[in-house]
């Protein structure tokens, strides 16, 4: 399996404290099955200085705990009025990969969001990844959910969506619909917010699993 979300990165943001959290969460991704997983820290234009100096900081918490083969770069990139023109903004994207993960704003839909991430798509020849999308039931219409899903981009699910009714119904749909879905635990410590594949794989079947992990062959 593939973790695609999760803040593991020790002190970079509200994710893992410390290097010994960091090491629990990875052992605990091991024992659910994970194999391969993109760290994906929190990133906000207006909190950093520049995409370089986060990358800098990026690094300094993948070394501390030593660089994991099966870890991969990523971040979670905030959609902020103009971050499509800042610079650098493509070397954000999941490692090796032309995906990138973007978090819509937690506020009513404006137009703009989706402009900012047509224009990463088309500037920089990049995938956009929307990142839990099931949490925006709470903050977009229903109409507007539906433009939003025929964008061309893959949708991130966390994996506790399948603990609550109306969001598992939302997502069972958009499997159903043939959407395309990949999963991850979205993970920052070890006590309400752990590593929780365990619960995915109780959840859906192996075949769904494995075609969400198929998403990320085209790229």
């Amino acid at each position: 399996m593939i973790e695609s979300h999760i803040h593991i990165l020790p002190q970079i943001d509200d994710g893992s404290s410390n290097v010994e959290i960091s090491m629990k969460m990875l052992e605990m991704l091991k024992m659910q099955g994970v194999e391969k997983i993109y760290a994906t820290p929190h990133f906000y234009a207006h909190r950093e200085k520049s995409v370089l100096d986060f990358m800098t900081k990026r690094e300094k918490a993948y070394k501390k705990i030593s660089s994991p083969k099966n870890v991969y770069l990523g971040a979670e990139v905030a959609i902020e009025y103009g971050i499509s023109e800042l610079l650098h903004i493509e070397k954000l994207a999941y490692q090796g990969t032309d995906l990138i993960l973007l978090e819509f704003p937690y506020a009513k839909y404006s137009s703009w969001m989706e402009c900012e991430i047509y224009n990463i798509s088309l500037e920089y020849h990049l995938t956009p990844i929307i990142a839990h999308i099931h949490r925006y039931l709470d903050f977009f219409s229903k109409e507007q959910m539906k433009h939003i899903l025929k964008m061309n981009a893959i949708f991130q699910v966390n994996n506790e969506a399948f603990s609550n009714f109306r969001q598992k119904r939302f997502v069972k749909n958009l499997l159903n619909e043939g959407y395309p879905v990949i999963f991850g635990s979205d993970s920052h410590n070890l006590t309400n917010r752990k590593p929780n594949w365990n619960l995915l794989q109780k959840k859906v079947s192996a075949d769904i699993i494995q075609k969400s992990e198929n998403i990320y062959v085209a790229y």
